[in-house]
């Protein structure tokens, strides 16, 4: 089976981690081709990995990752919004909602490990895990007022704003600009930078044009690259050992599972208390504005004839 014939999934599996009694839950974002672009399916189906790995006893931590090494997620499959509707677009932010906030509410902590693009809805997960790390070439944000013309929950921005700051968030959408690994780790998004990469793989995984599927992860459609610095970083990891991406990540896993399973719960149920301000309020206004609009319909028709987008403001 080529590539682009394997269909688009989640899963999850679970792995002891050695001498902590305890296991890993490594959670795998994977749509061959497009850099791991999420479907709605694929958003049902991390939903329903919270839910099984919420319920095995022994998973301690969990790890996001994206298949193949050279992108985490590259926001949403464009394929998936021809024809919509503003009423669409509203079913669509809740459906993407409500698989966002069961990540978020995991009981155990989440690990991010990010290689290539987290943009759109990638960035959006990212965002909801308790630990990011990434490989030098990572870029982060949701180009989406350059490339489909459409919007973000309010949630996500607040969630945007307690990971990375009211004014790099606001800079970053406000320009359709992705955030490198540098900054993003400048800014406290990013805990540690991976010096060595990925084990095994030294591919670039820079903007793909043609072939990619999410919305403006790395490029315009058009081939064009994105404009985030991927900055070379100065991570903060053990400082010895395998610099690489997995040996971070596998150092990370066996620390955390080796403490007190209730006390990291509570930890994260702190975190969530601590965060939780007053509610944003509904968005469907925004929804039925953007995705109800010719010029989304015109973003989504431009970037996948690959082509710049002619925006009206209707």
């Amino acid at each position: 089976m080529s590539v682009r014939e394997q269909s688009p999934t989640v899963g999850w599996s679970e792995e002891e981690v050695p001498g902590t009694g305890g296991s890993a839950a490594r959670i795998t974002l994977s749509n061959p081709g497009r850099r791991n672009a999420l479907t709605l399916d694929m958003y049902d189906q991390l939903h329903q990995a919270c839910e099984e790995i919420d319920a095995a006893p022994r998973v301690r931590v969990a790890v996001l990752r994206g298949a193949g090494g050279r992108a985490f997620a590259a926001g949403t499959d464009i394929r998936e919004f021809r024809g919509f509707t503003g009423a669409d677009g509203v079913a669509y932010e809740r459906r993407v909602g409500r698989a966002v906030e069961r990540l978020a509410a995991l009981r155990m902590p989440v690990i991010a490990a990010v290689e290539g693009p987290a943009v759109g809805g990638g960035f959006a997960l990212t965002a909801c895990c308790d630990i990011v790390v990434c490989t030098p070439d990572a870029v982060f944000g949701a180009p989406v007022a350059r490339t489909l013309g459409n919007c973000l929950a309010p949630a996500v921005v607040a969630r945007l704003y307690a990971c990375l700051g009211r004014a790099r968030t606001l800079r970053a959408l406000l320009t359709a600009e992705l955030i490198g690994a540098r900054e993003a780790h400048a800014a406290g998004f990013v805990a540690e930078i991976a010096e060595g990469g990925t084990e095994g793989d030294g591919a670039d995984s820079g903007g793909h044009g043609p072939d990619g599927g999410g919305d403006g992860a790395t490029g315009d459609g058009n081939g064009n690259g994105g404009t985030g610095e991927g900055g070379t970083g100065d991570g903060d990891g053990d400082g010895d050992g395998d610099g690489s991406l997995d040996a971070h990540i596998d150092r990370l896993t066996a620390r955390i599972a080796a403490c007190a399973p209730l006390t990291l719960a509570a930890l994260k149920e702190a975190d969530r208390r601590v965060l939780s301000g007053p509610a944003p309020g509904p968005a469907e206004d925004l929804y039925e504005l953007c995705y109800g609009s010719r010029d989304f319909g015109e973003g989504v028709a431009a970037f996948l004839d690959k082509r710049p987008p002619r925006w009206q403001g209707r």
